[in-house]
């Protein structure tokens, strides 16, 4: 029985991934982590910061998504994300960089309470990468 679907992942600069043997994909969803297999419902939902795994028959990858939107939709997962990176090839003071920043919007004591969510969550998962 075939449990492959497909996933594809794009930023403003390009279509980062595609691949065709997807087994399952975990996304850092608002709801919280949300896996997706084969035959999934119909579902769209907003990225918030954190980890994007995806397992297919040849490996795992992970990447660092900040925000977006996904639909699964006839057993395709479409990512459309401002930000992405590929943890293997992530520079440490590239997250130190992040990290820092992202301090410095959740200490403001101007912004929304969703924007100091965001930014909190940020912060933790960089740390976690870090």
């Amino acid at each position: 029985m075939n449990e492959e679907f497909k996933i594809e992942v794009v930023n403003p600069e390009k279509s980062f991934l595609t691949k065709e043997d997807v087994i399952e994909v975990i996304v850092p969803a608002f709801e919280g982590e949300m896996g997706l297999l084969k035959d999934h419902i119909s579902i769209i939902s907003f990225l918030r910061p954190g980890i994007m795994t995806v397992r297919s028959k040849v490996g795992e990858e992970k990447f660092y998504v900040e925000d977006g939107i996904i639909e699964f939709k006839d057993n395709v997962l479409s990512v459309l994300t401002s930000s992405i990176s590929n943890l293997q090839e992530i520079d440490k003071s590239k997250i130190q960089g992040l990290i820092k920043t992202a301090e410095e919007v959740s200490n403001d004591p101007k912004i929304s309470d969703q924007e100091k969510y965001l930014a909190d969550q940020k912060v933790e998962v960089l740390k976690t990468i870090n």
